[in-house]
């Protein structure tokens, strides 16, 4: 499809076949997508042009553009060439593409699900070519196939395999999803009907980050890649046209530049014009139109009022050169079109037929179906569907039988024929299919029955209760999943949810792909990755983008976006899961929290749970040695160590606050006091000074949450707290009393009271040292005990924290009751609070997680 031609190179270039510098002064370009070539390279080209590449397809899946944003060292996949300026690149795969060449990129993304269309089970290499770091190596020559210099070299999306552009042609086509191939959730397992809803909805990626990029379809054409031509264009002897391709170009003053000779042919004009689009046909077929021409003769595109001035209009450019043309399709009599199978036919793509001025839609049917070997059956079972394969939504519409489909072919050509390009035709049979959104809307009151919900919904968002039914309840965090049959209805309720608030809640609402356990192969344990993008220096951010990539973006949820329950709810059919939780140790107590009230409508109730640890402290992570933190490591690695960790077993705890007095500013203390309180406990549990640093921390975060980004700062922050209170003395041993197991045990004079589960405390400290004891047992994570430790003060603690001291050991127990007799700050995994006086009980949580 390329369109060679020898060009005089007036800069260092590289060839993109076999990477290697171009010597000499001659090279040979495609004038159609930049491609650069030896000529010795020219007949081993096997990377298709732009222009034919949307026709490679095999089955269309649009991509999921993210914001506007820069990427060094990367290229757009259509022009070939860097991206310099914002650019755009989809957050499923690795398509990279300019602002303006974004309408030109094919809609070949990774297929993540089925969602009623084209379903089958084997799996073939998803290859994207470029963007490989320069030391990518091939799988076959074992030669570099990475370049910084040129979009090269070819990497499968799914399995990850590196290859050059002349070794990948011989790569057997099926993937067998490579050395993640457990984790991975096989795409044949999810179902999404996914019709009306972005991209960005079905992979649940928050549109917080999403600036007006929804906006892009109407980017003036006129910006990037055009502007590059101009500066070429700026000698007397060219001249700039704009070029429209279309009616809609026209309505949306989409244009793209292009620099001819001054004295330049048509056909010359024309075959610049339709490279600037990416066709490479034959410009005998084409004509072009001045763009007033076009006023006058289309009602459609601007309306005027009083048609008698427009014919004046129209002969003031008829001396001059019009600087505004429009290039459209001379109609024809006949035309050769493919109509592809909605059922994959292995080594068969599609059927071309010939059709003419009198063919119908049911005729071209006809006329398929024996060259598909279905002659046997009944034409109505069968429909014609025109689908169009935009860069960001493939859109499908079923032809009227009687429709003539050479009018049909005009009237695209006549809106965009850029369009047709990317239009292609499917012969589809007529089948019942049945319809289901699956809808998750959280934030209502927690505890109410299903009834209670459903008139929620009903009063607030109108739901049609015979198209939506409410399939799961789940009480306890005030969240329901709807199943709804019709997309334009689901769509409405996923755009009300957003603006509705209940008590005083905002409601929240994701959409959820069905995992269809049964097809899931026997020895796949897919991963659930939750990733909380506000711990650890935004570092989270990256990490879903990493992850999404990696394994199927329907495995990755992000914890902003409704919490952990729309991912275990997810899995629930799943007969054998892990999970990774990426953030800090509040982050694995939040989803360790939300298994444990969901367990029981688990297929697997008891998950293994792995940790990227990218909160300030990290306690837990170290304990079960992922790390003090993560620091860019690449992701890839991290997959592969979850994949050989150990499992082991770890307890939990529950905390059972109950308060006897009424919290402060009480009217004369009549009020009510408040009512208990439960929380989990995993790392430890502070009383005292600890806490108190804790909380002045939470305060200063909360003042100025932009300047808590990095660890180093974050700890900073802490010494300085820790340094005001250096001079203060309390005596806590005197506002508490312990009791042990049943047994009242006496305090020393101690400034915290620390309950710890895991040998590491604030940051990696070890709070109980080393030394043995005959008096308490060997700490250990799963042995049903916590251990009780104090400190003296904030100099104690910050020689603990060096390592030259431990804590005052005090007690080991499965059972604790400590009264508090006056208000005390209270701290749990690092989420403190100042508790009124009461009883705080202690006590193993159910099973060992």
């Amino acid at each position: 499809g390329h369109a060679f031609r020898r060009v005089t190179l007036t800069k260092p270039t590289f060839c993109h076949y076999c990477t290697d510098f171009i010597w000499g002064l001659a090279g040979y370009q495609c004038e159609v997508c930049n491609f650069m070539s030896h000529e010795k390279c020219l007949k081993n080209v096997k990377i298709p042009c732009s222009c034919i590449a949307p026709s490679l397809v095999r089955v269309p899946v649009a991509h999921c553009f993210g914001p506007p944003g820069h990427y060094k060292k990367k290229f757009c996949t259509v022009c070939r060439k860097s991206l310099e300026s914002p650019a755009f690149r989809c957050e499923v795969c690795e398509l990279h593409v300019h602002t303006d060449c974004i309408l030109f990129a094919c809609s070949d993304c990774r297929q993540c699900h089925q969602d009623g269309h084209l379903d089958h089970d084997t799996y073939h290499h998803h290859w994207r070519e470029g963007n490989l770091s320069s030391s990518a190596r091939c799988e076959f020559c074992k030669k570099t196939c990475g370049s910084s210099e040129v979009l090269s070299g070819m990497r499968c999306e799914w399995c990850g395999i590196l290859a050059h552009a002349a070794c990948y042609v011989i790569v057997t086509p099926e993937c067998t999803f490579g050395r993640l191939r457990n984790m991975i959730l096989p795409p044949n397992c999810v179902q999404l009907f996914s019709r009306n809803f972005s991209k960005l909805h079905c992979f649940r990626i928050s549109e917080n980050l999403q600036t007006e990029s929804d906006e892009d379809d109407d980017v003036d054409g006129s910006t990037q890649g055009s502007t590059k031509d101009i500066q070429i264009s700026t000698d007397s002897s060219k001249q700039t046209l704009k070029i429209f391709d279309g009616n809609d170009a026209v309505k949306r003053n989409q244009f793209r530049l292009i620099s001819v000779p001054r004295i330049a042919k048509n056909e010359e004009v024309v075959e610049a014009a339709l490279r600037a689009y990416y066709i490479n046909d034959d410009q005998q077929e084409y004509e072009l139109q001045t763009f007033t021409q076009q006023v006058l003769l289309s009602d459609d595109v601007i309306n005027r009022n009083d048609a008698a001035e427009d014919s004046n209009l129209g002969s003031v450019f008829r001396e001059s050169v019009p600087e505004a043309w429009i290039i459209r399709a001379k109609p024809k009599d006949e035309e050769v079109i493919r109509i592809y199978p909605a059922w994959l036919k292995v080594g068969m793509a599609y059927v071309s037929i010939r059709v003419n001025k009198d063919s119908t839609v049911q005729t071209v049917i006809k006329e398929v179906l024996p060259l598909l070997g279905r002659q046997t059956e009944c034409l109505q079972n069968f429909k014609l569907v025109e689908v169009l394969m935009g860069s960001k939504q493939v859109q499908r519409m079923v032809l009227d039988n009687q429709e003539l489909i050479l009018n049909r072919l005009k009237d695209i050509r006549k809106t965009s024929i850029r369009q047709m390009n990317q239009t292609r035709f499917y012969i589809v049979e007529n089948s019942k299919s049945v319809v289901q959104v699956n809808l998750f809307v959280s934030g209502l009151p927690l505890q109410l029955s299903p009834e209670e919900y459903t008139n929620i919904l009903k009063e607030e968002l109108a739901i049609k209760t015979n198209v939506v039914s409410v399939s799961h309840v789940y009480q306890a965090q005030g969240a329901v999943v709807l199943q709804i049959s019709c997309f334009s209805e689901a769509e409405r309720i996923y755009m009300l949810v957003k603006d509705t608030v209940v008590n005083d809640k905002p409601l929240n609402a994701v959409v959820l792909p069905a995992v269809m356990a049964s097809k899931i192969p026997q020895n796949c344990c897919p991963l659930l990755v939750f990733v909380n993008p506000k711990s650890g220096g935004l570092k989270g951010r990256d990490l879903l983008y990493s992850f999404r990539k990696l394994l199927n973006p329907h495995q990755v949820f992000e914890l902003t976006n409704g919490g952990p329950l729309p991912g275990f709810h997810t899995f629930s059919k799943v007969p054998s899961f892990r999970v990774l939780v990426c953030g800090g140790d509040g982050t694995v107590g939040w989803v360790l929290g939300a298994l444990e009230e969901i367990r029981h409508k688990l297929v697997c109730s008891e998950p293994s749970v792995a940790i990227l640890p990218l909160g300030t402290g990290n306690d837990l992570g170290r304990v079960l040695r992922w790390g003090a933190g993560y620091s860019g490591e690449d992701p890839y690695s991290i997959l592969v160590s979850v994949d050989e960790a150990d499992d082991v077993l770890m307890d939990r705890w529950t905390i059972l606050l109950d308060a006897e007095e009424p919290a402060e500013g009480a009217e004369n203390g009549i009020a009510e006091p408040e009512p208990p309180k439960i929380v989990q406990m995993n790392n430890y549990c502070g009383l005292g000074i600890d806490a108190e640093l804790s909380l002045d921390f939470h305060h200063a975060r909360e003042e100025e949450p932009g300047k808590f980004n990095s660890r180093f700062h974050n700890k900073g922050v802490y010494v300085k707290v820790g340094l005001q209170k250096i001079s203060h003395t309390r005596n806590l041993h005197k506002d508490i009393k312990l009791q042990v197991d049943q047994h009242e045990v006496e305090l020393p004079s101690i400034e915290g009271l620390i309950f710890i589960n895991i040998p590491s405390w604030g940051s990696g400290a070890d709070l109980w040292g080393s030394e043995s004891d005959n008096r308490f047992e060997k700490p250990r994570i799963d042995d049903g005990l916590l251990e009780v430790v104090g400190v003296t003060g904030v100099v104690h603690m910050g020689q603990v924290q060096g390592g030259f001291r431990s804590g005052i050991r005090i007690a080991q127990g499965s059972y604790f009751r400590v009264t508090l007799l006056k208000p005390i700050p209270v701290q749990v995994d690092g989420e403190p609070w100042i508790q009124a006086p009461g009883q705080i009980i202690i006590s193993a949580a159910g099973p060992k997680v």
